[in-house]
């Protein structure tokens, strides 16, 4: 049960996500597919809560001191960075940002680039949810030695 709840916390962190969950998990000795399943759930409860609050929480955060001002201002940097693709393609474009299990990407990313552009939870989850699922199944396959990088 305690490889379940790590594996499940560690899908929820940024940067991590699942990328680091699954591996972690098989090596801890869990099934790949229940490692998969947990990470992808885990993955995916922070997305809404990022994409409804993050602009009241960085709001929140500029007023308390310069440096949360200027951690704000890179994050959103990061996420303007990133929004180009997303609006160039759309809905695909969200699906491949977040499908990408590359550093700077992830659902985290995909969230916050769709809350900075005023996506709909309908719109946004569906593909961040997509994406989630394939850059899971991609780890999946390097953890598994079909894919290697």
């Amino acid at each position: 049960m305690k490889l379940v709840f790590y594996t499940l916390a560690v899908s929820m962190a940024p940067v991590v996500e699942l990328r680091g969950a699954i591996p972690m998990a098989v090596a801890a000795g869990m099934d790949i597919w229940k490692a998969y399943i947990i990470a992808v759930i885990g993955n995916m409860i922070p997305v809404p809560f990022i994409i409804i609050f993050i602009r009241s929480i960085f709001k929140w955060m500029r007023t308390k001191s310069p440096r949360l001002n200027r951690l704000v201002s890179r994050m959103e940097a990061k996420a303007d960075s990133k929004a180009a693709t997303v609006q160039k393609y759309e809905k695909l474009g969200l699906f491949i940002l977040v499908a990408i299990p590359l550093p700077g990407t992830g659902a985290w990313t995909g969230a916050l680039v769709a809350a900075m552009m005023d996506m709909r939870l309908r719109t946004a989850v569906p593909m961040i949810l997509l994406g989630v699922m394939a850059a899971g199944i991609i780890v999946s396959m390097i953890v598994l030695g079909v894919v290697s990088i």
